[in-house]
């Protein structure tokens, strides 16, 4: 039994202890407390709120917020009008009703004969503050949660500029691990760079509720970003691991003006990242030049892919801003020679820009078989891959077992000792798993492959490997606001207004 579910037990049995003699102080048989549905009634009655009350108790994560303010309203029945207690009984009910029974000597006063208390200014904004921060800390925890798209890695399927909607109920709402935060910053402080907005005297093991459905192939997903467990904050966009590949560890550790302190973060205080779901738990996954096939069959192609493309002109001055505006081209372009240029555009795009006259040649970049490119997942030159032909690879599924060896410990070694816990070392050709030799592992999480649409410049899985279901978040479901992002490409900008990208607003995100 995890420690989550031991404290939910002693949480709960306090809380039931401390409501029998509450509700035996206010005239009622304490062993109520223990029929479902009627103590909630007996309950309502007590501190007499209407009975449509009875309705948000029964709807999920909406009834959390009931319930603290059914424990507020029950220690207002035994004169605990000041904040600080009141903030305590919504905070520590399974400590403070008890505490109500067994040790505060105030009766029970019924609601219709208690005097009003009298509010100050200043009293009634924090009540009205206090109220809002809880609800919104609910609704963004177990609900829904805003999300804005930092980077092209996911256009034209979602664009740099887009604000969206990411719904938590769909694949189940995780329970925070790390639950002392400053409300609504994610794992720094607002108007900081580095200052951490939570602590970690308290971590939960990660819990999911259940979900209305589970992750599909295809599906747009918001995850914990997992190569952000250890990060460089003077270059937290860039993985910690990769600037250790690139420069050594006594460089990365050492040379602070350039990289800063390197620090580790909780799964759930990890970097958002948002990507298409390619790859879900027991897939085998390949990608044949740009082609993904999961257990031996295309994918179905869902989403404007991007590619880089050559595109060779007749005339050097042929790109201009009408050109760019007109292919609906937003990133870098790289000019290679003085009639060619590397862009990044749709196939869509591409045969029509093979149509314009003063268009000689677009030819797409594909990265041949064989050609290694060493930064790609898992590093390892027994497996020559590239962003364009990749794979095979098979995605570990909880409770699958599969043999182990030499070979394929690259792969595998991450999951089994970062996400999952274990001790693994490798001496004299062999493998050993928290002291003892291993030929095969099972796994106890679920593991996904996630890819960005704009397939030759997103950061993802074919880089950093899989996504362990801990590091789930949510299904990106709604945008709402578009705003268009300042073309590196075009000197003329234009202003905020006129950014406002009306056709891409109020969309859902397939």
């Amino acid at each position: 039994m995890s420690v989550y579910s031991i404290l939910s037990i002693l949480f709960l049995i306090s809380t039931l202890v401390g409501l029998w003699k509450l509700f035996a102080k206010a005239g009622y048989k304490g062993w109520m407390v223990l029929v479902p549905f009627y103590n909630f009634y007996i309950w309502l009655k007590i501190i007499k709120k209407p009975m449509w009350w009875f309705i948000f108790i029964l709807m999920p994560f909406i009834n959390v917020f009931t319930l603290l303010l059914m424990v507020v309203e029950l220690a207002k029945c035994f004169n605990k009008n000041g904040l600080g207690a009141q903030a305590l009984a919504a905070i520590a009910p399974f400590a403070y009703l008890p505490y109500l029974a067994f040790f505060d000597k105030e009766p029970y006063t019924d609601p219709a004969k208690r005097k009003p208390v009298p509010k100050s200014a200043w009293r009634e904004w924090a009540d009205a503050i206090i109220f809002a921060v809880i609800a919104a800390t609910l609704i963004r925890t177990f609900f829904i949660e805003a999300y804005t798209i930092p980077t092209s890695s996911m256009e034209k399927t979602l664009l740099v500029g887009d604000y969206l909607f990411v719904d938590k109920i769909s694949f189940g709402p995780r329970i925070p691990m790390t639950p002392l935060s400053f409300p609504f910053a994610h794992h720094t402080l607002p108007m900081t760079a580095t200052t951490k907005s939570y602590l970690e005297w308290i971590k939960l093991n990660y819990y999911r509720f259940p979900g209305f459905t589970t992750i599909k192939n295809n599906d747009v997903v918001v995850f914990n970003y997992p190569d952000g467990d250890t990060v460089a904050l003077n270059m937290q966009n860039r993985s910690y691991y990769a600037i250790v590949r690139e420069v050594g560890h006594y460089e990365a550790w050492h040379n602070q003006r350039q990289f800063g302190d390197i620090v580790a973060r909780p799964v759930d205080k990890r970097e958002n990242y948002i990507k298409r779901c390619i790859g879900i738990p027991g897939d085998s996954l390949q990608i044949k030049d740009q082609i993904v096939y999961i257990n031996g069959k295309p994918l179905p192609d869902i989403g404007d892919k991007e590619y880089k493309y050559i595109v060779q002109t007749k005339d050097s001055a042929a790109i201009t801003a009408q050109f760019l505006d007109k292919f609906d081209i937003t990133e870098n372009v790289a000019q290679i020679d003085y009639d060619k240029y590397v862009i990044t555009l749709t196939n869509e795009t591409a045969e029509g820009m093979k149509k314009l006259t003063n268009v000689s040649m677009v030819k797409k970049v594909i990265y041949p078989k064989g050609e290694w490119a060493n930064y790609t997942f898992p590093n390892d030159s027994n497996y020559r891959w590239n962003e364009d032909n990749y794979g095979p690879i098979y995605l570990p599924k909880a409770g699958v077992t599969i043999p182990i060896n030499m070979k394929n410990i690259s792969i595998y070694q991450r999951c089994i000792e970062i996400y999952e816990g274990n001790d693994v070392k490798i001496k004299d050709g062999k493998i050993y798993i928290n002291g003892t030799v291993a030929t095969s592992y099972t796994f106890k999480l679920g593991y996904y492959w996630m890819m960005g649409d704009n397939r030759h410049n997103s950061a993802d899985s074919r880089f950093w490997g899989f996504v362990p279901i801990d590091h789930i978040v949510g299904k990106a479901k709604f945008v709402w606001l578009s705003i268009a992002q300042q073309n590196p490409n075009i000197k003329e900008q234009k202003g905020l207004f006129s950014r406002l990208r009306w056709s891409k607003m109020f969309r859902l995100i397939h």
